[in-house]
Order: C-alpha cells, then structure tokens, then sequence
C-alpha cells in the first residue's frame, strides 16, 4: 500500500534566491535600482481565492510550476492537499517572497504520495485506499494514463484536466473559441483524446486549455529566451515580418482559474480557454520583455526561416503564426479575470527568476549567430 507522507519544512532550500522586493502572493513588485527608465508597476493585494467546502484533493504534479502556486492557493483555503509525484524534485521549497511563517505552514500541510502516475496498478491501489474528492491533473498527456485514477476513485466529485489551447485546428479567423474545431493531429492530441474520455467516463470534468504561460519558474523557454538575449545586449531574432499575433498568460492567473472551477457548478463538463487579456505581436514582445526587465528597446532581426537549416534546434520559441484565444467564457461564466497585464507580468518573472540569475536552460546562441551571420537578412 502507499504511504502518505506530510512533507517537513526545509528551511535551508530554496528555488530562488530571497529578496524583499517581491511578494510570492501575487503581488506586482517594485523595482529598484535599475538601469533603464521604465514604468515602476504599483504592489497588489495577495491573492483572494474562496471555495464552498474543504476538499481532500489530490494533485498530479506539482512541484515544478503551475501546482506550485496552485498548491499553495489551495492549502490557504483550508483544503488537504497531497502531490503525486516520483519524488525526484523537493516537495516544498521556499519562494521569494514568502514569508517564513506562510512557507512553514504550508509546508507543514502539504502531503506527498511517492509513485509513478505510468504505473497503473499502484495508481489504481494507491488512490483507491486514500479515496479523493477532487483531481487536479496538471501533468497529464495520455488518456489511458487517468484510467486507473478514475478506476481507483469512483466516487470522485470533480476531475480538473490542464490542457492545452494547442488542441485548437490551425485557422484564418481568431481567435479561438471553445467550440472552434480541434485537430486530432496535433502534437496535443492526447490531451483531447483524454478530455474526449473523460467525457465518455460521465464523470464531472472540466478542462482548462491555457495558451502560453509565463512567469516565475517557468520550465518552457518563453520570456527565459528573450531575458538571454537582452541581458546578453544582443540583437534578438525574430522571423519573418514580426507582426505575427500571439498570447501569454501569467502562471499566477492560471492558478486563480484552476481555483475558480473547484466545486463550481457551471464548470462542469466544460471547457475554458485561459491566458492574458491582450495580445501581442513577436517584435511587440520583445519589446515588452526589454521594458519589464529595465533593458533599452532591443534591436530586432527579421529572418526566412526556410533560408536556414537549424537541425533539431529550434531558433525561436513560439508558433510562426497567428496564435490566441478567447477568453470571454471564463470571464463571464467564472467571474475570472487576469489579475496581470503583460508588461507587469514580465517584470513578476523577472525580477522573481531571471533576474536573480537563476534560469532553466542555459543561453544558446548557435541559431542567433547563423542568422546574423548572413549578409542579406532583413534587419527591423
């Protein structure tokens, strides 16, 4: 049978360095000392979050970047929460920010079950001997990977699955909306086959298809790209016209909708498109992560993609094309609504993350370099 472990506070770990000018809770930073002139962001109210009832809840994931601010959300509102995962990461780590006393406390509630989610039997076992209320599915990809979970929780009140907007069916008119046309065929197709079985199943599901997230911790190289090049004072490759139309939205946001949904009953069997309330253009983008960060307006390379061959790297970090979506439903149906503009949110991640000199992958130039190494590329 599982153990069910409550995690001890590890005082001496930490995910990022500590600073007294941010606040984990949400909170848009004041910025000091820094080189450039830019608009300072004013501080905000801690996240509010509210929920009818304490739930024993179950998360998949959770240690790396949306269930570590979701996790916190939901232990803050009195819920017993409990992470699956391998135990390869730490199970809670102290954020900048937090204060000692909310880290202690948290990290005294939070509940940890050790396993592989690609290990069915003991899914199955190991959540039919706990029986939770509620799943967060924050890692999953697979539809056969949440059978055993349903399998071994048939009295489950709500399954919450984190999709993907990437489900959506490449189209001229935009943007997506939550009856748009999906394509089977996208490297995302096992988030709709799960969403498709969980409708199958009858249970009472809701799926949240996010577009692209940023902020603190993020693991996907999206703002992380552009801090590299800005910090580096290099110019920052962009290809073709750099007028293609894409969307972020902040990790923080994210989390107040995952908590939104919970025991709503206008979630049920639904789906919700999730991200920031504006747009915003490649070169627009580059140019808002220069703002955030302090740095002077970057220089901006246009390119052909298909004058190069980049191998297996990939030269820039988004979609070339048009990408965004909707998020109408979820303001009108949950009341939720993006706490963080994109330049403010910028600056959150940086000044939480990149600026403290702490990133996820390393800079790599190769593909810059070719770029800007040929003599007729077009330059902004």
């Amino acid at each position: 049978m599982a153990k069910l472990v409550s995690v001890q506070r590890h005082p001496s770990v930490s995910l990022l360095p500590p600073s007294s000018f941010s606040d984990f809770n949400g909170t848009r930073l004041l910025h000091s000392q820094v080189q450039y002139k830019r608009r300072v962001a004013q501080p905000k109210g801690a996240l509010q979050v509210s929920a009818s009832s304490t739930k024993k809840i179950l998360i998949m994931g959770g240690t790396r970047f949306i269930g570590v601010f979701l996790s916190r959300l939901l232990v803050k509102e009195g819920h017993q929460v409990t992470l699956f995962t391998r135990g390869k990461a730490p199970i809670t780590q102290q954020l900048p920010g937090e204060s000692d006393s909310d880290y202690t406390d948290f990290a005294s509630k939070i509940l940890h079950l050790k396993g592989d989610r690609k290990d069915y039997d003991f899914v199955k076992s190991s959540l039919s001997a706990e029986g939770y209320d509620v799943v967060y599915d924050i890692n999953g990809r697979e539809a056969e990977e949440i059978v055993p979970i349903l399998d071994g929780l048939p009295k489950l009140e709500q399954y919450i699955y984190c999709s993907s907007a990437g489900v959506y069916l490449k189209s001229d008119q935009l943007p997506h909306f939550e009856t748009d046309a999906v394509d089977p065929k996208s490297r995302h197709k096992g988030k709709l086959e799960t969403e498709s079985l969980l409708e199958s199943r009858g249970v009472n599901w809701t799926s949240i298809r996010p577009v692209y997230i940023y902020g603190p911790l993020n693991y996907n190289p999206v703002e992380e790209w552009f801090f590299h090049r800005l910090k580096a004072g290099r110019p920052i490759p962009v290809p073709n016209s750099g007028i293609q139309i894409t969307q972020l939205g902040h990790v923080k946001d994210l989390a107040t909708a995952f908590i939104k949904v919970l025991g709503n009953e206008k979630a049920s069997k639904e789906v919700f498109n999730i991200s920031g309330d504006k747009y915003v253009t490649f070169d627009g983008l580059a140019k808002a992560c220069a703002k955030a960060a302090g740095f002077p307006e970057p220089e901006i390379v246009h390119y052909n993609p298909k004058e190069f061959d980049f191998g297996k790297k990939k030269a820039f970090p988004f979609r070339d094309q048009h990408f965004f979506a909707s998020i109408d439903k979820a303001k009108s149906v949950l009341g939720w609504k993006p706490d963080y503009d994109l330049v403010e949110g910028l600056a959150d991640s940086y000044n939480l993350d990149f600026g403290r000199g702490t990133f996820r992958k390393e800079a790599d130039f190769t593909t810059d370099d070719m770029i800007l190494g040929k003599s007729f590329v077009l330059q902004s």
